[in-house]
């Protein structure tokens, strides 16, 4: 069992771009059965990108978690405002790509790095913080909406699947 303390949270950077991919991947084939070989395969080459973590790497924090061999078993990626989207207001701070190694799921690694993010966006005087999320995350939903996340809105499915835009009021938590 993995303790979360503040020796295995840290900031995640370009030397761990590798890592993060393989995560990514790792994380998300859960849900490769729950999607169509065709959506499955767009999102396994997006996961599969070098270009997909670089990206957020140059736009945001990234937060991972490690285990003592310093492998990355979850990770969360904390984009500031002024980063608009289709899907996120440029006034909002956003969360993207909270995943967890499956080997490590339910010992709360994907709450702690929401939390974390949260703190951080509090630190850097965000006010709202969104994500999106969709129904085959069951699991993540329920955390989202206990830590006090809430449905602004259904948003266009993608990858043949429903996807909901949640928000945090930031300005409740100071």
């Amino acid at each position: 069992r993995i303790v979360i303390s503040a020796a295995e949270v840290t900031k995640g950077n370009i030397n761990d771009l590798e890592q993060l991919k393989e995560l990514g991947v790792k994380s998300w084939t859960q849900f490769k059965d729950e999607l169509t070989s065709e959506n499955w395969n767009e999102l396994f080459n997006s996961l599969n990108s070098y270009e997909t973590y670089s990206d957020l790497l140059l736009k945001s924090e990234c937060i991972i978690c490690e285990n003592d061999t310093k492998e990355v078993i979850g990770m969360a990626f904390l984009v500031p405002k002024g980063n608009p989207t289709k899907i996120y207001d440029g006034k909002w701070c956003h969360l993207r790509f909270v995943s967890v190694d499956p080997n490590h799921r339910g010992i709360g690694i994907g709450k702690k790095l929401t939390e974390i993010c949260i703190e951080l966006a509090l630190k850097n005087n965000e006010n709202i913080m969104a994500l999106h999320t969709s129904e085959i995350m069951k699991s993540a939903r329920h955390i989202y909406e206990k830590i006090g996340f809430k449905i602004l809105k259904e948003i266009e499915p993608r990858l043949g699947i429903k996807y909901w835009l949640y928000i945090i009021d930031l300005n409740e938590i100071k």
